[in-house]
C-alpha cells in the first residue's frame, strides 16, 4: 500500500489525526521519508536548522525540506 492511501485510510478513523498517522508511518512502518509537517517541534526545528525568521507552514516544510530528506534516503 502506497503512503497517499494508508494515509486515507488511516486519516479515515475517527480520533485518528495527521500526527498519528505520520508517527506510525515513521516508527511503525519504518518509513524514513515521511515529513510529520505539521508537528510544532519539527517546524521549529527547520526554523533554526535553515535560520528562517518565524515557524515555516507545511508548503513550506515540503519544499525546502522534504527534498532534501528524500535525496538523503
Amino acid at each position: 500500500m502506497d503512503d497517499e492511501m494508508l494515509y486515507e485510510k488511516l486519516m479515515s478513523v475517527k480520533g485518528i489525526g495527521p500526527w498519528s498517522v505520520h508517527m506510525f508511518m515513521i516508527f511503525t512502518l519504518h518509513r524514513p521519508d515521511v515529513l510529520p509537517v505539521g508537528d510544532l517541534v519539527v517546524r521549529r526545528g527547520v526554523e533554526k536548522l535553515y535560520g528562517l525568521k518565524g515557524l515555516p507552514s507545511p508548503s513550506q516544510m515540503e519544499e525546502k525540506v522534504f527534498e532534501d530528506v528524500k535525496a538523503l534516503v
